[in-house]
């Protein structure tokens, strides 16, 4: 026999004796609900990690970690607070940029955009533009080439290519004897990006830096400096302290701010749906009660012959412990396997549910991608199976109380 001999009668009592098995398929059903529950819990918030994974790097691959802009709107000695932000501590880039509205107009449609004039070599520095190329290059923007590198969403709606020309209408007017007209310039398409997110790929296009200054008519002036720190977790205090050290006076932003009611949503969104789930995972583990109760019920003369041959009460608690720990153990392991391969994959499993029912769940102009990420966080893993086995194993407290609790003499009399 196993010792120690709790161990031993609580894996002989995990199978019932009976005809009809009924316990045994309690403890079965006990630990299908708890590998269920778990492998839900960590499949849920391993999607909605990825969620805010992917549209942080996109986000961070197109607008950087942080940018300083005038309080007006434009920045005449930006070469200033460029050397101020190259002797500044953990800044790794910074680059000029200029950013205005105007109207795209193309062979099949007329579109709102931002221009964002930029210098291809110090911008490529500060964000990840060039990973997201599809056709063409930014090296095709120089200056007075009037090159533009537009977002494949918008190439498609445009029903342009690159070599195309399109029209970029500036909404300030320019007086004429004819009246007043919108100013506006050919470009020539020199290149397609996929960010991934819809709002960038139908609505941001990208000129050279001297190209937008002659557009917007901002002279030697820039919007703002783009700036790019060793970690992204620095660009909150980094940002402040580079616009301190250049004397003031600018207006601040990091990625921590754009669309920060987006972030806040899906951090809210997953503390919601971690305690909605962990609620049918505490629902699973308490079914462990009702297995034990049952379990003390049916074997209360067995347990009257322990105590009558010296077992005693903390050793009838231990074996209904044990029995409903080895309940939840079973559980959380399978239901972490099931979570961790069903994580692993989901993406794969999305896609053939999209196929097989012809549709879509993610629509791109909604929730900013297009694909399902995933991704796998171990100490979510871990937070998880622990809670479910000290569910589950708090749930033995009350039954095995209550078996060490039976008088020998008085369960014998029934037996």
């Amino acid at each position: 026999m196993l010792q120690p001999l709790e161990l031993a009668i609580a894996l002989r009592y995990l199978r019932s004796r009976n005809k009809n098995r009924f316990l045994s398929f309690i403890s079965l059903m006990s630990v299908a609900g708890i590998a269920v529950a778990v492998a839900v819990l960590i499949s849920v918030l391993s999607a909605m990690n990825g969620f805010e994974y992917e549209v942080r790097e996109r986000i961070l691959g197109v607008l950087g970690h942080a940018t300083i802009s005038g309080v007006d709107g434009r920045i005449d000695d930006w070469q200033a607070l460029q050397r101020a932000a190259a002797g500044y501590p953990g800044v790794a880039a910074s680059a000029p940029f200029i950013r205005g509205e105007a109207m795209v107009v193309g062979a099949g449609a007329v579109r709102g955009v931002e221009v964002r004039g930029i210098e291809p070599g110090p911008e490529l520095a500060t964000v990840a533009l060039d990973r997201l190329v599809r056709t063409g290059s930014f090296a095709g923007l120089r200056a007075g080439g009037y090159g533009i590198v537009i977002g494949a969403a918008l190439a498609e709606l445009l029903e342009v290519g690159p070599g195309d020309n399109v029209v970029l209408l500036v909404p300030e007017g320019i007086a004429t004897p004819a009246g007043v007209v919108p100013r506006m310039r050919r470009f020539r398409i020199e290149g397609i990006f996929s960010a991934g997110m819809y709002e960038y790929d139908r609505g941001l296009v990208f000129v050279h830096l001297d190209d937008a200054a002659r557009l917007f008519r901002m002279g030697k002036a820039v919007s703002g400096v783009r700036l790019r720190f060793e970690s992204a977790q620095e660009a909150p205090a980094g940002v402040v302290g580079v616009a301190r050290a250049a004397g003031g006076g600018f207006y601040v932003s990091d990625w921590t701010r754009e669309h920060v009611n987006f972030f806040r949503s899906i951090q809210l969104t997953k503390t919601i749906m971690f305690v909605i789930l962990l609620l049918v995972v505490a629902v699973a583990a308490f079914n462990i009660v009702s297995t034990l109760v049952m379990v003390v019920r049916e074997k209360r003369g067995e347990i009257a012959i322990l105590r009558t041959l010296g077992a005693t009460p903390a050793a009838v608690v231990g074996i209904f412990m044990l029995q409903g720990t080895l309940i939840g153990v079973a559980g959380t392991l399978l239901g972490t396997v099931l979570g961790v391969a069903v994580a692993a994959n989901l993406d794969v499993l999305v896609g053939l549910v999209e196929q097989a029912l012809g549709t879509k769940f993610l629509a791109p102009d909604i929730y900013f991608i297009s694909d399902f990420p995933t991704r796998l966080e171990w100490p979510d893993v871990a937070a998880i199976s622990g809670i479910a086995l000290a569910l589950a194993f708090g749930s033995t407290l009350y039954p095995a109380w209550r078996g060490a609790a039976l008088p020998p003499a008085e369960s014998l009399r029934h037996y």
